[in-house]
């Protein structure tokens, strides 16, 4: 009768837990409205009179205080759990939104909305990963690329509706910001409510193929301490990185680079944000699905191959061409949104699931760096030549750089 019960527990939290994905999923395009921020630039540089580079630092900022938070917010976890960990990152997300209204300068925008709703999307965003990872044990990609695919749709959803925001005579640019953030505060904090791991009797061992032979090996978790000992920890940081990098770094300049090299009508270059966001999101369910069957090694390089490329493709790019604009800014988005799911796959594939949240928090600050790298790269390289096109040349051969990287440090292996 027990094994009974038992059986019949497991077959409908096998059907519910997909409830958990559908959960992370919304709460990230509430955070990932954060790509959809280069539509904000213009109206900023425009209202206080400062160059690109000025005004992409509270993108660059929130991306790198929100890959700092992640690992604090594995320790939060540890402790408190996804919800009230959830909980409080969810407020601290609407409070940035809001303050950042009151902003009387740049500095002053950077502060509020970068470093307090960074930090808000740094707690919250581990969160469901972590629970969809333990929830999901094995070929875990699937699932964990779903629930990420929320931040990379995000665009699609905040991406018009700012714009309408902004240009509404009774809203404007500031005050944007104010009422995205209510929004936020209510819908985090009451999805947040649903978050929890799974009972201590979920299977959580993970099946793990080295080559041709497959090994059932529940002894692969390692600690915060002895993942940062391996030579997978520093290929996947690295590799992440440069894959981070590429893709941030467009996403922060899709706007500009669409209004004033494509030459798109501003309302246009909103609609292209939504086109990449879509790209964006089924960028991590088609990764993740992709590490599954080939595992980490593999997809890395095929995602350097795919970075390099449009890379190559938009340092050649002419003024008013759209159609090569939009094609390799679609292959970038995607590629990022294929990082999103990549890195976290990796870390329970090299690392195991018992210390997942904290390891992936770790993992993550690669994120932060590649946010930073990316932001300064395009920016000081506007500013200097006056087009967004210079930096693009470089972020090719980092994606050879990465390719390599991947090709030596990360063993092909394959959750079965």
């Amino acid at each position: 009768m027990i094994d009974h019960n038992l059986k019949l527990f497991g077959m409908a939290a096998t059907q519910g837990r997909w409830l958990f994905v559908l959960i992370g999923l919304s709460i990230n395009i509430c955070l990932g409205s954060i790509y959809a921020y280069s539509v904000f630039r213009k109206p900023l540089e425009t209202l206080w009179d400062i160059p690109s580079s000025q005004s992409g630092y509270p993108f660059m900022v929130f991306l790198a205080v929100f890959a700092i938070a992640m690992p604090l917010a594995g320790n939060l976890m540890t402790h408190w759990g996804p919800r009230k960990t959830a909980m409080l990152g969810g407020c601290l997300v609407g409070i940035g939104w809001m303050a950042a209204s009151f902003a009387p300068n740049i500095t002053t925008l950077t502060l509020l909305y970068g470093v307090i709703g960074g930090a808000g999307v740094g707690i919250v965003y581990g969160c469901p990963i972590a629970v969809v990872a333990k929830w999901f044990p094995q070929k875990s990609g699937l699932a964990i690329g779903f629930t990420v695919m929320g931040f990379g749709i995000s665009a699609l959803i905040t991406a018009p509706l700012m714009k309408a925001m902004i240009i509404h005579p009774e809203i404007g640019t500031l005050n944007t910001f104010f009422y995205l953030g209510i929004g936020f505060l209510f819908i985090v904090s009451l999805l947040a409510q649903c978050l929890r791991f799974p009972p201590d009797e979920w299977p959580s061992v993970n099946v793990i193929t080295y080559s041709s032979t497959t090994i059932a090996n529940p002894t692969i978790e390692l600690s915060r301490h002895d993942m940062i000992r391996t030579r997978h920890f520093y290929a996947l940081w690295a590799t992440y990185t440069i894959g981070c990098l590429a893709g941030l770094m467009a996403i922060g300049i899709a706007s500009p680079v669409g209004i004033e090299v494509a030459k798109l009508e501003p309302t246009t270059a909103a609609f292209a944000i939504s086109l990449f966001a879509i790209f964006n999101g089924l960028g991590r369910p088609l990764f993740g699905t992709i590490a599954d069957k080939l595992g980490p090694k593999q997809t890395a390089m095929l995602s350097f191959a795919m970075i390099g490329g449009a890379s190559l493709l938009l340092s050649a790019l002419e003024e008013g061409d759209a159609t090569l604009y939009l094609f390799a800014f679609c292959v970038l988005w995607l590629c990022l949104g294929g990082w999103l799911a990549l890195a976290p796959t990796s870390t329970g594939i090299f690392f195991g699931k018992k210390h997942y949240a904290q390891n992936y928090g770790v993992v993550y600050t690669a994120y932060g760096v590649g946010a930073i790298l990316g932001t300064l790269i395009s920016g000081n390289i506007k500013d200097i030549t006056g087009s967004y096109l210079g930096a693009f040349p470089i972020v090719a051969g980092l994606a050879v750089l990465g390719l390599l990287i991947a090709a030596v440090g990360l063993n092909s292996v394959k959750i079965k």
